[in-house]
């Protein structure tokens, strides 16, 4: 009976500690009965979410019953009686009134009802149900697409995360050019606002990957997978391109994805790449080239996946991100054995790493960042997760505060002209050269694949730093 009431209190508030406070108990006491109840059930009972729990289709199917139960037990714990009504009986209530205490001489019927599905009206969860399951996986594209919608978009009670195929076919369809326009906004802005599961995320990674060139195309393989999808708001020097720079020294091939946005400024990350000495590379042919040559190159994300980067584009008509924001990330076009990538907060660090293991990425590096890529910030500490060969570490980077510098901001210098300078040693900024040694000895230890020393790494990033004009 505790278990079901703590599971009642977990539908109705969506967290554990939610779910703690309504009851009354330890949030301890709560995960621990959680953990029963996916033992009992042999079912998750809640999927993470980038906006917290969501309910598994299972635990959906509970959800009315058990509230129910909940209520009859809260009613007995009140000691309320039962005599066909809620109230208690008159007579308990007022001795006055007893003498009228009799029943009717006739009783009305059962309440008359019809299904709702045999009704002009909005369709029972059944009749959808019924009709969703006549959609077959070999009907055309919009009606597949609006069984998905119609699968993940009504809401509490009613919707469910799509599984990892059902997450792919969608976008597969919509990258396809298949889908009708509001579809697109109703997948993406009701996963948005629901929080995208790790099923899904991985399923639409998938469909990107399915995609585009094939893996074939690269002649030479990158050691490290380094996207960089960075908003247009982000209004930084990007140090992270220096960083990535000392990792080419290093004997390492580098392969850098992005995206800047669609505006006046879009041409960023290439600009920044060339002044770098990084080749920005339109088709696999020239990307590997520039491996074997220079151990490093920067591909835009239209090169090779120019329908997600449509649909990124999105933003300015929505204001908003969606679920594919989080998902190009994961992308890794050459198919590289270590992947460095940036999660914004804790729920993302552990999606991220939950769709990597689902994808098969056994080596991969999530920085706990503010944005959607991985740069280190010295002034604070960051936590860093990592699996290595399939097993998960976790490497924690002590801050250094007090470091001088301004970090990219100089009057006698354009923001481009400043960051530029801190490279060839015309300007000298404790900050910024702190900043692209660190995020340098994080990718050190993700392509290495050794021992978690993150000081062995950063005094080689600190040794290729003061090394880097010769």
């Amino acid at each position: 009976m505790k278990l079901l009431l703590a599971l009642d209190a977990l539908l109705r508030e969506g967290s554990v500690t939610g779910a703690a406070a309504s009851l009354d108990m330890q949030v301890s006491s709560v995960s621990r009965m959680l953990g029963e109840l996916r033992e009992m059930y042999e079912d998750p009972i809640f999927i993470r979410t980038g906006r917290g729990l969501r309910p598994t289709p299972f635990a959906e199917t509970l959800r009315l019953r058990v509230r129910a139960f909940a209520e009859e037990t809260e009613a007995l714990f009140r000691g309320e009686g039962w005599n066909g009504d809620d109230a208690p009986s008159p007579s308990l209530a007022d001795p006055s009134l007893a003498s009228w205490s009799i029943h009717s001489r006739i009783m009305p019927p059962p309440l008359a009802t019809t299904r709702g599905e045999q009704l002009e009206a909005e369709p029972s969860p059944t009749g959808i149900a019924r009709r969703i399951a006549t959609i077959g996986s070999n009907e055309e594209p919009h009606r597949r697409l609006a069984k998905y919608i119609a699968l993940a978009c009504p809401g509490p009670g009613r919707s469910r995360p799509l599984e990892v195929d059902e997450a792919r076919d969608a976008l597969s369809i919509i990258l396809g050019g298949d889908a009708d326009p509001v579809q697109i906004g109703a997948l993406l802005m009701t996963l948005q606002y629901r929080g995208a599961t790790a099923l899904e995320l991985a399923g639409f990674v998938q469909a990107i990957r399915e995609a585009k060139a094939s893996v074939a195309a690269w002649a030479v393989k990158p050691d490290l997978d380094w996207p960089a999808y960075v908003s247009p708001r982000w209004r930084s020097p990007p140090w992270f391109m220096h960083s990535a720079r000392l990792v080419a020294v290093a004997g390492h091939r580098v392969l850098m994805h992005g995206h800047y946005g669609s505006g006046t400024e879009s041409g960023k990350l290439e600009d920044a790449a060339e002044r770098a000495s990084i080749p920005v590379c339109l088709t696999a042919g020239e990307a590997s080239a520039a491996l074997t040559a220079k151990n490093i190159a920067f591909v835009p994300l239209a090169a090779f996946a120019p329908q997600v980067q449509a649909m990124l584009n999105l933003h300015p008509l929505l204001e908003t991100r969606t679920p594919l924001h989080n998902v190009v990330p994961l992308i890794n076009p050459a198919n590289a054995p270590s992947t460095l990538v940036g999660a914004p907060g804790a729920t993302s660090v552990t999606i991220y790493r939950d769709v990597a293991r689902m994808l098969e990425m056994h080596n991969i590096t999530i920085v706990g960042t503010v944005r959607n890529f991985a740069q280190i910030a010295p002034t604070r500490l960051t936590t860093v997760l990592q699996l290595v060969d399939g097993q998960e570490r976790k490497v924690v980077i002590a801050a250094r505060p007090g470091l001088s510098g301004t970090g990219g901001k100089h009057s006698g210098y354009t923001q481009r002209e400043y960051w530029e300078a801190v490279w060839s040693g015309a300007a000298r900024d404790e900050l910024a050269e702190a900043t692209i040694i660190y995020t340098a000895a994080t990718a050190l230890l993700a392509v290495s694949r050794q021992s978690a020393c993150f000081d062995d790494r950063l005094q080689h990033a600190t040794e290729l730093w003061a090394a880097r004009k010769r």
